[in-house]
């Protein structure tokens, strides 16, 4: 696999790197992306790929769930650094369909420290609950599921507002936040709010 990276970032360099060099030597000595984008680590999101975001457009924080912990010192200086010296505009998070995250949030586990992570999503799975029957076919548990990403988004998009950084930047209107979802078997990138 390591060759086949390789060999990928030869292909890179000959197609895209060598013909917009000017494009990344700018990128080498700084950047200004104007998006701080918050999405989950899952291996078949490729957040420029899907966007068609070029190199430096997007600063992006990646993990399990596409969560905004509360308190928590890795997140609070991607946070900080994005809004106070990037100078972004706009924070998104972005949910996606079939997420391994959400599912777990049904089963116990024995891992050390997934459970504890997705205790930070735990409140979007109560509240698609609260509102829905238990479900009875595979095609309502799948239905119940997508409410639950969603409503995680939304969810976390309420953590992200926890952060006084970030509300005084949408406070004086320097940032927007924006909630999407990914269908990964549509390929539909989509605003939920």
């Amino acid at each position: 696999m390591i060759d086949n990276l390789l060999l990928g970032n030869y292909k890179f360099r000959e197609s895209d790197f060598t013909p917009n060099i000017d494009h990344y030597r700018e990128l080498a000595s700084s950047q200004h992306p104007s998006v701080l984008w918050i999405g989950c680590s899952d291996s078949r999101l490729q957040t420029g790929h899907i966007t068609q975001a070029k190199a430096g457009e997007l600063f992006i924080q990646r993990n399990i769930g596409n969560i905004v912990p509360i308190h928590d010192w890795n997140f609070a200086t991607v946070l900080e650094y994005a809004v106070s010296h990037l100078h972004v505009s706009d924070v998104v998070i972005c949910g996606h369909s079939n997420c391994g995250a959400i599912r777990a949030l049904d089963h116990e586990s024995t891992d050390s420290y997934i459970p504890l992570w997705l205790n930070n999503a735990r409140d979007a799975k109560t509240r698609v609950d609260k509102t829905i029957p238990p479900p009875k076919t595979v095609q309502e548990q799948e239905e119940r599921y997508r409410l639950i990403e969603q409503e995680n988004v939304r969810l976390q998009i309420e953590h992200l507002h926890t952060y006084p950084l970030l509300k005084k930047a949408v406070d004086d209107q320097k940032v927007e936040v924006h909630g999407l979802y990914y269908d990964l078997g549509t390929g539909v990138l989509s605003r939920i709010c």
